[in-house]
């Protein structure tokens, strides 16, 4: 029964469900208050996040940023004492939903972190983990997906000479697209990112961001980044928090260069935050 669930969970959006121009929403945020024990860090939120666009989350620190992000694949069930009110949903099915394994979820959803966090493996044992752990050990598709998930976080042809050497011994930024590479391995739909070149240097990050924007022809992607300037330059949507509520949510442009609360105004100029 669960098996049949998690197909129809994911299942592409009916054809003509918006207009042409326009990407359907694929997560939506609704009614959402969350709480870590007796404290309320997230506050009524209500976000619709298109297909296949890049959706920035900005804000100051300790605004609800990444609990929003980590709750999309519930990452934070692994926290005692966590309870939630309203609804997140991926192409119109609830994560929540006592049918769907949380398991099948996180294989939907790939997310990478602020800090690279390679195996202590080889590039190559890297990315087919989670398909040994599945039991999918056919060298000629362990192999594709390799090069696939390589070629696809723009690292192959600097790396495909060295599969079988430590992860450990890539640059910082290598080691990033090398933790993106792991995470498409299973062809999510949704890429999770997670303040992702903050440890980088300004290069990394062009290559980072450069990647970003092909990505997001085959994922959704959202991102939690502090760094404005970046979430101008990658993102199709920007959502603004402060304190746990979402102060504005809006196509980028419209909130860097016309955003319609002074709150927001203020933290994108700089004068606080």
């Amino acid at each position: 029964m669960s098996h049949s669930f998690q197909q129809k969970e994911f299942r592409p959006a009916a054809e003509g469900a918006n207009t042409p121009s326009e990407k359907p929403d694929f997560i939506k945020v609704s009614n959402y208050n969350f709480w870590y024990g007796s404290s309320q860090v997230l506050f009524d939120l209500n976000i619709d996040m298109p297909k296949q666009r890049v959706t920035a989350f900005i804000g100051p620190s300790g605004c609800g940023k990444s609990t929003l992000l980590r709750n999309i694949n519930r990452m934070n069930d692994l926290i005692d004492g966590i309870r939630h009110e309203g609804d997140v949903t991926i192409d119109g099915h609830s994560i929540y939903d006592p049918l769907l394994e949380v398991i099948s979820l996180r294989k939907r959803i790939g997310m990478v972190f602020q800090k690279s966090n390679p195996f202590p493996k080889s590039i190559y044992e890297n990315i087919v983990y989670s398909l040994r752990v599945a039991g999918r050990n056919k060298k000629s598709e362990l192999d594709e997906v390799v090069e696939r998930s390589l070629k696809g976080a723009a690292l192959w042809d600097e790396v495909k000479d060295r599969l079988s050497e430590s992860a450990f011994g890539l640059s910082g930024g290598q080691m990033q697209r090398l933790c993106i590479a792991r995470a498409i391995a299973n062809r999510p739909e949704i890429l999770l990112m997670d303040e992702p070149c903050s440890a980088l240097d300004p290069i990394a990050t062009g290559k980072i961001e450069e990647l970003i924007h092909e990505l997001k022809k085959e994922y959704t992607i959202v991102i939690v980044t502090h760094n404005m300037q970046q979430a101008a330059r990658v993102s199709d949507r920007t959502a603004f928090f402060y304190l746990g509520k979402l102060i504005e949510y809006d196509e980028t442009d419209t909130i860097f260069m016309n955003p319609k609360k002074d709150q927001t105004e203020a933290y994108v100029s700089g004068r606080f935050g």
